[in-house]
């Protein structure tokens, strides 16, 4: 038996994996649903504005093996539509290089002195903040780089790792790799409960509900695992695959090194229902970053939220829609867009990810005992922290536990 530990989504990646291996899983989690940060609301919404690209090929896959693919759609090919608070400019702008032939689609302070500045970001070279290596292009920061910095690190750029943004732009940059693919109804429906199915058929055991309190462990290997007042014997053929959030795993394995410092992410939630296309619009220079627009409700996602986590939610709520009505306007979204805000629910998350800073990766133990081993975002050494890191984490920890026998 195998016991995977964390449903969330490196979780569902790793007990897939290891079930269409034809071993026996168990899949434990703590909350009473799956998915994690990437979990829908009680009402059935999503948890923020999710979306992948093209250059997430992990998690593509997944969606692929768990038969979701055709519930992920391109809201916006003709490029992102961007609002600018600082003067009212509304453009569409192209997230590959090989859009920017047009002007049209190029984003705020490209120049070719620009262009350049952004292929030595590319480049290996020596670790530094974001901010430091592009203070020369203070236009372009503003209108490109922060904001994919923010979205891809959840970092600011005054402390965001060169050496991790250099990697998304290495694979953003790839012919396909940037399009923008958002869960056409959420990410409940659209990855979490296929993930479950496809587990469901494979022959794995979902148990949630119950949180592992404790993990026994003598002469370097996991004896049991301690739910509460109930404890769960591992044989020697047993393994565990640990794929909890960081401080949980610090938790359950004291000495483990894992991220010290985190940023936190504010998502809200606005109750407007309207008929219409899936919209995703980026806003610049406001409280709001990323807007995207259902039939069935508004999502606003603030990252490295610092100051906005300990802002109160009544006073966010009515600032955010005042941003979503202009760029509704500015985009001619179909309405309609009352003054009013809608009822909004805010959603702080104040440990969303690790602070992605310079200096050397943390590099933990993928195999901290002799018959447990770690996945989650939290543990790749080059991505960022998100759903592709996380599939690609939970794949190898599986890739590794079957290697062992």
């Amino acid at each position: 038996m195998i016991h995977v530990v964390g449903a969330g989504v490196a979780g569902l990646a790793a007990a897939l994996a290891l079930a269409r291996a034809g071993r026996s899983v168990t899949l434990h989690e703590a909350s009473p649903e799956a998915g994690g940060r990437a979990r829908a609301l009680p009402d059935g919404t999503d948890n923020g504005t999710h979306a992948l690209v093209g250059a997430n090929r992990a998690a593509l896959r997944f969606l692929d093996r768990i038969g979701a693919r055709d519930g992920w759609i391109e809201p916006e090919p003709a490029g992102l539509p961007v609002l600018d608070l600082a003067d009212g400019s509304a453009r569409r702008v192209a997230l590959a290089p090989a859009g920017w032939r047009d002007p049209a689609l190029r984003p705020a302070g490209l120049t070719p002195v620009g262009l350049l500045a952004l292929l030595r970001l590319a480049l290996p070279g020596r670790d530094r903040a974001v901010a430091e290596a592009m203070r020369a292009h203070p236009a372009l920061l503003r209108g490109f780089v922060d904001p994919l910095v923010i979205a891809a690190l959840n970092t600011p750029v005054g402390e965001a790792s060169t050496r991790r943004l250099a990697a998304v732009l290495r694979r953003v940059a790839l012919p396909g790799a940037a399009r923008l693919l958002v869960a056409r109804r959420g990410l409940g429906p659209d990855l979490v409960a296929p993930a479950l199915a496809a587990l469901q058929r494979a022959g794995a055991r979902f148990a949630p509900g119950a949180r592992l309190r404790e993990i026994a462990v003598s002469e370097g290997r996991a004896t049991a695992l301690r739910f509460g007042p109930a404890e769960v014997a591992l044989d020697p053929a047993d393994a565990v695959l640990l794929a909890t959030p960081p401080w949980e795993s610090a938790r359950l394995l004291p000495g483990l090194r894992v991220p010290d410092a985190h940023a936190p992410i504010l998502n809200l939630h606005f109750a407007r229902r309207a008929e219409g296309p899936v919209r995703f619009l980026g806003v610049l220079g406001g409280l709001c970053q990323w807007v995207l627009v259902r039939p069935e409700g508004v999502a606003v996602t603030v990252s490295a939220a610092d100051a906005e986590a300990q802002e109160d939610s009544a006073t966010l709520a009515p600032r955010a829609w005042a941003e979503i009505r202009a760029a509704a306007a500015a985009f001619a979204l179909p309405g309609p867009w009352p003054e009013e805000p809608p009822p909004c629910r805010a959603i702080k998350e104040r440990r969303a990810t690790p602070r992605h800073r310079p200096g050397p990766p943390l590099n933990p133990p993928m195999r901290p005992l002799g018959n447990l081993w770690l996945a989650g975002d939290w543990t790749d050494p080059v991505l960022p922290a998100t759903i592709d890191a996380a599939v690609r984490s939970g794949e190898a920890a599986a890739r590794r536990l079957l290697r062992a026998g």
